[in-house]
């Protein structure tokens, strides 16, 4: 794996931290109300199931939002992992006032293994994670060296699908990247993110990024390959965010399509759990 990836991605994820922080993302709601959990962590609540006692880690954790949601849900020890260092500085200052005991960890999701003493109950991950990952196979062995016999694995990600679909819609959507994992990322200049920001913030200075998609049959069978087994695969119409302005509509805190809502999938999850021995 190139590490010059990662630290373009690394540099990137910095500078998205402070544009998402001062956009909002959710934080004073759930600085505000100590029982809030973020709609990421709400709409799975029922698969995640009561952590109380339970060891939990999150992988890719950002800001650590979602993380807190976790700790809300019970857990008994706590980790967040991510590859930015800006984002956990401020991931930490957020859990210390939302009084959350979080230990987060900076490292690259592949070296997770040996950056984190011990296994666990639970392994999450989501939204927006996979396509930073060039390798899906060697992920899924990450995923299961982390989990205990009988732990689970939750992901909620953006479907492969949706992501194949070209920046110009204009004529209607068309199929321009990759769907199958390729061995170049596509490489990216974008001094924007994929909130909505205030026309005052500062644009990214760091503006390179390199993203690989991975198809669905893939990211199942890093999974199974690792040993894991699946029990629950689900596709969905609804999106995390407003992907385009003029073709979506707001519906119950997600975006759908305004019409052919059946036509593209917007969202996957996959649910699965270490086989005890």
């Amino acid at each position: 794996m190139d590490e010059n990836y990662f630290e373009d991605n690394r540099v990137n994820w910095n500078d998205r931290a402070r544009l998402h922080q001062e956009s909002g993302y959710g934080i004073d709601k759930l600085l505000e109300d100590k029982s809030y959990i973020t709609p990421e962590v709400a709409q799975d609540k029922d698969l995640i199931g009561d952590l109380t006692g339970k060891d939990v880690v999150h992988l890719q954790c950002h800001l650590g939002t979602d993380t807190i949601s976790l700790a809300r849900l019970g857990a008994e020890r706590l980790v967040g992992l991510d590859l930015s260092d800006e984002s956990l500085k401020r991931a930490k200052e957020l859990a210390e006032k939302a009084n959350a005991n979080i230990e987060f960890i900076e490292a690259n999701v592949y070296d997770a293994r040996s950056a984190i003493e011990g296994d666990f109950d639970l392994v999450y991950t989501s939204l927006g994670v996979l396509c930073w990952l060039p390798d899906i196979a060697a992920w899924g062995r990450v995923v299961a060296s982390l989990l205990k016999p009988g732990g689970k694995f939750i992901i909620r990600d953006d479907h492969p699908m949706f992501m194949t679909i070209g920046e110009d819609i204009s004529q209607g959507f068309k199929i321009e990247q990759p769907y199958f994992e390729q061995t170049e990322p596509m490489t990216w200049e974008d001094e924007g993110s994929y909130i909505e920001a205030d026309e005052s913030s500062e644009k990214i200075q760091h503006p390179r990024n390199h993203q690989w998609n991975h198809a669905l049959s893939e990211i199942i069978m890093a999974l199974i390959e690792a040993g894991l087994q699946i029990d629950v695969v689900d596709e969905s119409q609804q999106s995390a965010w407003n992907i385009w302005p003029d073709l979506m509509e707001e519906r119950s805190g997600s975006y759908v399509l305004k019409k052919g809502s059946q036509n593209l999938p917007l969202q996957f999850l996959i649910a699965a759990h270490k086989p005890k021995a």
